[in-house]
């Protein structure tokens, strides 16, 4: 498997209609939008506010489409006002979201962070995602690998992974198998269609795939 591992669960789910590429996919892959009483969009990551449901799918490009060609307002069969700059709010609403649930984790002891910690956490195969801070050493990186059937998180800074830990930065992190971790991974997959642009993420996942095999 490579770095990157599996985008989402195997469990597909439910599955909804992007509106912005008319694809028919997961739920875990979709963004939620309801229009609210005055007739703005409102991002619903939760997926529990009232309304009916308008899906894009968690993707950048398909985000900014769906804003500008007025999608939005066709899907809702009503005008719309679309927040200004609707990508980078979700993406920041998103990394706060991760940042939250790893915090969650770390005080429920499923998540550490540190070179010496994450290597043994891995090295007893008790670990089920790495992660490791996109603005980190390169080099340090390729020292530790994805676990066996496990996930890869490399979008989060290192300012952000420590506020998740209460320092000042984190290069090196992990998790176990709580009942976060799968939360984790989803929201970080989303936010992952937000920050890393395609060709960029096909990259990370074959370096991930060459430390693999040089360990």
């Amino acid at each position: 498997m490579t770095r990157g591992g599996r985008d989402i669960s195997d469990e597909a789910g439910p599955e909804r209609k992007c509106i912005a590429t008319g694809e028919v996919q997961p739920k875990q892959g979709l963004i939620r939008f309801v229009a609210g009483p005055d007739g703005r969009i409102v991002p619903d990551l939760a997926g529990k506010l009232p309304g009916r449901g308008l899906y894009v799918s968690a993707d950048r490009a398909a985000i900014d489409k769906a804003a500008k060609k007025n999608l939005f307002a066709r899907a809702a069969k009503q005008p719309v006002q679309v927040p200004e700059g609707l990508s980078d709010l979700l993406e920041q609403m998103l990394a706060k979201r991760v940042i939250d649930l790893i915090s969650l984790a770390r005080r429920s002891g499923e998540a550490i962070a540190g070179y010496e910690k994450v290597k043994a956490k891995l090295q007893m195969e008790e670990a089920t995602v790495l992660i490791q801070a996109e603005d980190g050493s390169g080099r340090g990186k390729t020292k530790l690998s994805t676990p066996h059937n496990g996930r890869y998180i490399g979008w989060l800074s290192a300012d952000e992974l420590g506020a998740a830990f209460g320092r000042q930065t984190v290069i090196h992190a992990a998790l176990g198998s709580g009942g976060l971790v799968p939360r984790i991974v989803e929201e970080a997959m989303r936010l992952k269609g937000l920050r890393v642009p395609p060709t960029a993420a096909t990259g990370s996942e074959d370096r991930g795939g060459a430390a693999r095999r040089k360990g």
